[in-house]
């Protein structure tokens, strides 16, 4: 089975710019990244279709990037313009296609995760 390992968390000051990475052991088609804050719901933030279109979550519009290296089975996330409330952990997720109706955002679309890394925003 696909493994993810998601890299380059840390602890950035409001204004900064971090950039995820997320190395997949095998060939992905979907994939996208969550973020999770104690107490809170798995968000969606970003995600990559089987047809290499984007997709973004509305708190992060115009400020990430999601991408991939196919060659080297890599998703990335450019994160720019960081607010504290981007403050949680990310994780990667993927799965080989969405359901007919299943939507982007929706956690139980995908099969596949990752341990998550942390992403710390101050004011």
């Amino acid at each position: 089975q696909v493994q993810l390992q998601e890299s380059g968390g840390g602890s950035v000051q409001s204004g900064g710019s971090l950039k995820l990475s997320c190395a997949a052991s095998g060939d992905t088609r979907c994939m996208a990244w969550f973020r999770q804050v104690p107490g809170k719901e798995r968000e969606g933030v970003a995600a990559l279709d089987n047809d290499d279109i984007t997709t973004y979550g509305d708190s992060v519009k115009g400020r990430f990037i999601i991408s991939q290296d196919n060659a080297k089975n890599t998703l990335y996330l450019q994160m720019n313009s960081l607010k504290p409330e981007d403050t949680a952990m990310y994780f990667c997720a993927a799965v080989k296609r969405l359901t007919p109706t299943g939507h982007w955002a929706d956690r139980y679309e995908y099969n596949l995760w990752g341990q998550g890394t942390q992403v710390t925003v101050s004011s």
